[in-house]
């Protein structure tokens, strides 16, 4: 196999592909998706990694510890990937209930609005742009040549900004 050598790889395949399949059956707990998914990683690190193995105790230990990781990174992907969707819908939800209070409360609205000349002229165009025109943060950052997560960051500074100067204003009054 380290010389290339389809025959050697088709024998490996035939020694080893069931006894590892049911090596990994095992230690997903019998969750099939995962273990054909973690069967497959396992095959590509092994074509990518192999090395000379002088005995078979030591290659089939080295092979788990390929499998074991495959596991753990399909899984820890997976979890990512559900954090992620749950931090996104979790913050569609806050956009939803933020704009529904402050269409609910005009003078919440115009007070943003009269705040809007006391930012530069950048920050108030895309205060505009992203929450009274409803432009996407992907397509103003085409437009302005920078990228989505620096709309994002400006963004986030410019609401922050806001903010202080709402509550600085509901502590004089």
């Amino acid at each position: 196999m380290t010389r290339q050598e389809d025959a050697a790889f088709v024998e490996f395949l035939d020694t080893y592909r069931d006894r590892l399949f049911r090596y990994l059956i095992v230690i997903t707990r019998g969750d099939e998706e995962l273990t054909q998914e973690a069967m497959q990683q396992t095959m590509l690190r092994v074509v990518r990694h192999i090395r000379r193995f002088d005995d078979k105790d030591v290659f089939w230990s080295w092979l788990t510890r390929l499998a074991r990781s495959a596991v753990t990174d399909h899984t820890r992907k997976k979890g990512r990937y559900f954090a992620f969707l749950t931090r996104f819908f979790n913050h569609q939800d806050a956009q939803k209930e933020s704009s529904t209070n402050a269409t609910e409360d005009p003078s919440l609205l115009d007070r943003l609005e009269e705040l809007l000349p006391s930012l530069s002229t950048e920050d108030a165009d895309l205060v505009k742009r992203k929450y009274y025109l409803g432009e996407t943060s992907r397509t103003i950052a085409e437009q302005l040549g920078t990228t989505e997560k620096a709309i994002e960051s400006r963004l986030v500074r410019i609401r922050r900004r806001l903010r202080e100067m709402l509550l600085k204003e509901a502590q004089h009054e």
